[in-house]
């Protein structure tokens, strides 16, 4: 399952491989989102050559469409999507969560209605479990209760009760449900350090494959994230994997990596490519690093990246790729004038190459992580 390879010596930075049915994960790792079995915009031939490990896809939204019966026809979410990589699916309760206005939380689960047909759910722990199950992903969720920020001390309270509650029940129906899918316990409990060590005691000791950190990337500053993370990473089994929800920017995946984190997924890269902005590695990071081989950020310095605008006015006549030291399709083949040129004109190929590009930018990120702990400079 996940073998700890190696711990940095002036982090708590590790590396490790996780071993899941449709293949081995080294991380850390990030995982692109593919909401509705899609990551927008690209085919899975392009994730592959992006050399993508893992992706991440939305249990809520595939569960009310196309619904969890023609995808358990279909073979399962991977020849549904024809990927043959693993799958992490979340339980679905982020999304119900987010739906303030047309949910209701109560201790058997969360009633909402789709915002397909209008119909009314119950999402239970055992239907989250179920859903997963037909969608026959590799990594599955349990059912959490996530609030926003800001939050009272009271509904956080709450909310970790129901999260430990949920847990209990989730584990239960896995043993009973067990298709060698992997298994991720959720921590939460805001910014209030004895809620987060609260739910951490109380998740780990209930036992489950890795563990996820939820409820630090839905708006709060990002220096009390670092803290609840710092403060309940002593507490988790050495040998599982920690999983950071939702978060996150470039230096904030780096300074994760440092606290002790393993997995990441986000919006950020493909989100921000389909408006224009767009990642770049500054020529001089580069230029004066010797030790990385692939193409990718040097994050020895704070200033390892920089974000472009490709609207801008500036990139007109800018014949030169995206990122001359970016070895993916889109810098391979293209200048930043023509990518300006497909956005100005609304073609969704722009859509297409900037997302490749950002989703390299991230990925070669993680490898040059794993390679700088490997030789012990981060």
């Amino acid at each position: 399952m996940f073998k700890l390879l190696k711990k940095s010596k002036s982090s708590r930075a590790r590396l490790g491989r996780l071993k899941t049915i449709h293949g081995t994960i080294d991380t850390p790792v990030f995982m692109p989102i593919a909401t509705r079995g899609a990551v927008k915009c690209l085919d899975p031939e392009e994730l592959n050559n992006l050399k993508t490990q893992i992706i991440l896809s939305n249990t809520y939204h595939l569960f009310i469409r196309p619904g969890r019966k023609i995808i358990k026809k279909a073979g399962g979410l991977h020849k549904f999507m024809n990927w043959s990589k693993p799958i992490l699916t979340d339980s679905g309760g982020y999304q119900v969560f987010s739906l303030a206005k047309n949910r209701k939380i109560k201790d058997q689960g969360v009633e909402f209605r789709s915002e397909i047909d209008g119909q009314k759910i119950l999402l239970t722990p055992k239907l989250a479990m179920e859903v997963q199950k037909d969608l026959g992903s590799d990594i599955a969720m349990v059912l959490d209760e996530c609030v926003g920020y800001p939050v009272n001390y009271q509904k956080a309270e709450l909310a970790v009760k129901r999260t430990t509650l949920w847990a209990k029940e989730c584990k239960k129906l896995y043993f009973k449900n067990k298709k060698k899918q992997l298994f991720f316990g959720i921590i939460q409990g805001s910014i209030f350090p004895d809620l987060r060590l609260k739910s951490a005691k109380e998740i780990t000791n209930i036992g489950f494959d890795g563990y996820a950190v939820g409820g630090l990337a839905v708006g709060e500053p990002i220096e009390k994230a670092y803290q609840m993370i710092k403060i309940i990473e002593p507490g988790l089994d050495k040998d599982k994997p920690r999983y950071l929800m939702g978060m996150g920017k470039p230096e904030q995946i780096v300074q994760a990596v440092k606290l002790g984190i393993d997995m990441f997924d986000c919006v950020i890269p493909t989100r921000n490519a389909r408006h224009g902005l767009i990642y770049v590695n500054p020529k001089s990071e580069i230029l004066n690093s010797k030790r990385i081989q692939n193409p990718g950020p040097q994050i020895l310095n704070k200033k390892f990246y920089k974000e472009i605008h490709i609207i801008n006015a500036k990139y007109k006549n800018d014949f030169r790729p995206l990122d001359s030291n970016c070895s993916c399709y889109t810098c391979q083949k293209f200048s930043r004038a023509y990518l300006r040129h497909l956005f100005i004109s609304n073609e969704c190929l722009g859509l297409r190459l900037a997302s490749i590009h950002n989703l390299a930018f991230y990925l070669n990120l993680m490898e040059n992580i794993r390679k700088m702990i490997k030789e012990g400079e981060l």
